[in-house]
């Protein structure tokens, strides 16, 4: 993945990343917005490959980015938790353009 952001101030609320048969809310101060998908910390780990949802609402405006993915990382253990990597499948265009506003936005 590229540039990232890792979400300290809230951009967005609680993260909800489903696969039909699993829900999970990802707290928003472990989210890290990249321009092609996000990465996350998980209690339980997701096998690669697995096709999700996610959904993000900004407090601020209350718009959503709703957007499918694969995930294509899950590392660590039940111990520390895992990282999850993400990558945006199908993405509309109003969505993307707010996922490259937010993974740009602190680069300098």
């Amino acid at each position: 993945m590229s540039t990232s952001k890792l979400d300290t101030s809230s951009a967005f609320n609680a993260v909800t990343v489903s696969n039909g048969e699993t829900e999970l809310s990802v707290p928003a101060n472990g989210l890290r917005i990249r321009s092609n998908g996000i990465e996350f910390r998980s209690t339980t780990p997701i096998p690669a490959w697995t096709e999700v949802t996610v959904a993000l609402t900004s407090p601020q405006d209350g718009k959503k980015v709703r957007a499918t993915g694969v995930v294509v990382d899950c590392q660590g253990s039940r111990h520390t938790d895992y990282s999850v990597s993400l990558v945006f499948m199908k993405v509309s265009r109003q969505s993307q353009e707010r996922l490259n506003a937010l993974a740009y936005s602190t680069l300098a």
